[in-house]
C-alpha cells in the first residue's frame, strides 16, 4: 500500500518507469485517481458487508437462530449487489477488462473441475495433522464415519442447523464473493497481482473486528482477552485471505476459494497445543510437519495456471501492458 501515497500513485510496478501506466494504457483517468477509486470501492464493500449484519436491532447473541436468519437476508442482499460496485468502478476508472464481468469475478466453466478439486486437496494436505488428530480422537472407525457423512439424515440435520449453514455455506460464499471476486479485479490494475494478494486480505481481516463489539456487549470474556482474541483473528483471517486470493488469481475461479473457506471453517484453527499433549504425540506432530512440507512442495504445481485455462485477471493486466506478472505463469 506504500504505492498509494506520495507523488502520483504509480500502478503495478514502480521499478519500471519506462512502461506506460496501466490506467493510461486502458484509456482511463490518471493513476492516482484510479487507485483511490479502487481503494474507496473496496472499503465501501467491506463496510457495506459488515454494516448489513447490524441493520437488525436485537438483544440476542449472534449465534441465536433468529439473528442468523435475519443476517442471512441482509448479507445475501449486499453480496448480490456487490457486482454493481465493480461495474461502477469500471465506469469511473474507464478500465475495460476485455472479458465479461462474471468471468472476471471467477464465474466460468473452463477448468471448473480442477478448480474445485485441486485447491481443496491442497488445503486438506495442509491440514493433514489436524485431520489425523480428528481421526484419532473420533470414537467411530472410518467405515462408520463415512456412513454418517453420506447419510441423507445427516445432511438434513445440517441444513436445518443455522450455525452450520452460516459457517459452511453462507459465510464462505458471500465473503469470497465480496472480498475476493469483487475486490481483486479492482485492486489488481492498481497494485499488481502480487501486492493485491496481501492488500485484499487487510479489508477481510478488518471486517472481522466487528466481533469485538458483540463480545464486549455480552461480556463473554475480559476486555484484554477479547482484544487479544481479535488481534489473533485478524492475523489468521489475513493470512487465510492471502491464501484464497492467491488461489483465486492462479485458478481464475471462485469455487476453489469458497470450498477451501468452508473446509477451514469446519476444521477451525489447528489445535497445536492439544497435539503437543496428545498420547500419540510423535506420529501426530510428524503428520503436522508432513502436511506443511507437502503443502509447500505442491503449492505451485497444483495451482499451475495451465491447469485452469486462461486467467481473467492475467488477461486484464496483459491488456494493461504487464505481461510479466509472476502469478500468471
Amino acid at each position: 500500500m506504500a504505492a498509494l501515497g506520495g507523488d502520483g500513485l504509480r500502478l503495478l510496478s514502480v521499478s519500471r518507469p519506462e512502461r506506460q501506466p496501466e490506467s493510461a494504457a486502458l484509456g482511463g483517468p490518471g493513476p492516482g485517481l484510479c487507485c483511490w477509486v479502487s481503494v474507496f470501492s473496496c472499503l465501501s464493500l467491506a463496510c457495506s458487508y459488515v454494516g448489513s449484519l447490524y441493520v437488525w436491532k436485537s438483544e440476542l447473541p449472534r449465534d441465536h437462530p433468529a439473528v442468523i436468519k435475519r443476517r442471512f437476508t441482509s448479507v445475501l442482499v449486499v453480496s448480490s449487489l456487490s457486482p454493481l460496485c465493480v461495474l461502477l468502478w469500471r465506469e469511473l476508472t474507464g478500465i475495460q477488462p476485455g472479458t465479461p464481468l462474471l468471468t472476471l469475478m471467477g464465474f466460468r466453466l473452463e477448468g471448473i473441475f480442477p478448480a474445485a478439486l485441486l485447491p481443496l486437496l491442497l488445503t486438506m494436505i495442509l491440514f493433514l495433522g489436524p485431520l489425523m488428530q480428528l481421526s484419532m480422537d473420533c470414537p467411530c472407525d472410518l467405515a462408520d464415519g463415512l456412513k454418517v457423512v453420506l447419510a441423507p439424515r445427516s445432511w438434513a440435520r445440517c441444513l436445518m442447523d443455522m450455525r452450520w449453514l452460516r459457517n459452511q455455506v453462507i459465510a464462505p460464499l458471500t465473503e469470497e464473493l465480496v472480498f475476493r471476486a469483487c475486490m481483486l479485479p479492482m485492486l489488481a490494475p492498481c497494485t499488481g497481482l502480487g501486492p493485491a494478494v496481501f492488500t485484499c486480505p487487510l479489508f477481510f481481516g478488518v471486517a472481522h473486528f466487528h466481533h469485538i463489539f458483540e463480545q464486549l456487549r455480552f461480556r463473554q470474556s475480559s476486555v484484554g482477552s477479547i482484544f487479544l482474541s481479535a488481534a489473533f483473528q485478524f492475523s489468521y483471517t489475513a493470512v487465510f485471505g492471502a491464501y484464497t486470493a492467491f488461489l483465486f488469481i492462479r485458478t481464475g475461479h471462485l469455487i476453489g476459494p469458497v470450498l477451501c473457506h468452508s473446509f477451514c471453517n469446519y476444521m477451525g484453527f489447528p489445535a497445536v497445543c492439544a497435539a503437543l499433549e496428545h498420547p500419540q504425540r510423535r506420529p501426530l506432530l510428524a503428520g503436522y510437519a508432513l502436511g506443511v512440507g507437502l503443502f509447500l512442495l505442491l503449492l505451485q504445481p497444483l495451482t499451475d495456471p495451465k491447469l485452469y485455462g486462461s486467467l481473467p485477471l492475467c488477461v486484464l493486466l496483459e491488456q494493461a501492458g504487464d505481461s510479466e506478472a509472476p502469478l500468471c505463469s
